[in-house]
């Protein structure tokens, strides 16, 4: 009886443990096939994007009182939270990016894009100032002398700082892409200098603009000419800091190897940017250092 009752009971255990794994396998198969992966990357709510609005609100006030005059020491908290939310977000990305490995193919592709139509905008604003430039030196009106460059504008010799600032940029164009070469090829030491060497030349050439700038003889405030000169040649040389700040950021990176042969994506617009600053700067120099004087 006792022994009838063992085989009883184990044969019940075993039909119980085929139909609960059966189930288990299921289950899984069925969850499966309603969560499938993603190659995408879905967000954690971020306080981001709420403390830059703040941190770029204080920043444009600031501004606004330094220009009319207004005391605005109490303001100046808004510089301070827009560099702690890009430290922070930058941290979140290359964590994202680098540690986590959420940035996948599809994401970065969708970050290429993003970057590109940056890119885009920004040619458009350049190309805003140049289209005032071409419609006041076309078409020069009475008030200025019915002459391109104005009447009573010493206009700057092209053949001395503007023409050593084009060579200063064209050549950390070079050295800049025969540092991303070396990084593909795993020779990172190379790839460290070649870049030290471009953010040399890039300061040597906000050193040189900012002696045109010291001994030019007109100022932003003399006329039609006056204003685009300063306006392009300041709004790019801007951009040749922010371009710099870049490339010190990927340097960085790259002296912590968090760059590999094949994962730099972030070393890759900051060289696009950097081409994109090149490009500008020989329609300036042609344009207005050339054609325009």
């Amino acid at each position: 009886m006792m022994k009838l009752y063992s085989l009883t009971s184990k044969k019940l255990f075993s039909g119980f443990k085929n139909q609960s794994s059966n189930f288990t396998h299921s289950s899984l198969r069925h969850s499966s096939h309603m969560l499938p992966r993603s190659p995408y990357h879905i967000l954690d709510p971020s306080p981001w994007p709420v403390l830059m609005a703040i941190g770029l609100w204080g920043l444009a006030m600031t501004f606004i009182c330094w220009a009319n005059g207004v005391p605005c020491n109490s303001l100046l908290l808004g510089a301070v939270i827009a560099a702690m939310v890009v430290y922070g977000w930058t941290r979140d990305l290359v964590n994202e990016g680098t540690f986590q490995g959420f940035h996948t193919k599809k994401v970065q592709s969708g970050l290429t894009m993003g970057f590109i139509l940056f890119l885009v905008s920004e040619l458009m604003l350049f190309f805003s100032f140049f289209w005032g430039f071409f419609h006041s030196a076309l078409s020069p009106s009475l008030e200025i002398g019915c002459c391109w460059p104005p009447a009573g504008i010493d206009c700057l010799d092209w053949s001395k700082a503007p023409l050593h600032n084009t060579a200063l940029l064209v050549a950390s164009s070079c050295t800049v892409t025969s540092s991303h070469k070396y990084l593909k090829t795993g020779n990172f030491s190379s790839a460290v200098g070649m870049l030290l060497l471009t953010v040399l030349l890039s300061a040597l050439f906000v050193k040189n603009q900012y002696g045109e700038y010291a001994w030019s003889s007109f100022t932003i405030a003399d006329g039609v000419y006056g204003s685009c000169f300063f306006m392009l040649t300041g709004l790019h040389g801007m951009h040749v800091m922010g371009g710099t700040s870049g490339l010190l950021y990927c340097l960085v990176r790259m002296l912590a190897r968090q760059f590999s042969t094949t994962h730099h994506l972030a070393y890759t617009f900051a060289i696009w940017y950097w081409h994109f600053v090149d490009v500008v700067w020989l329609a300036l120099f042609f344009i207005i250092y050339i054609w325009g004087s």
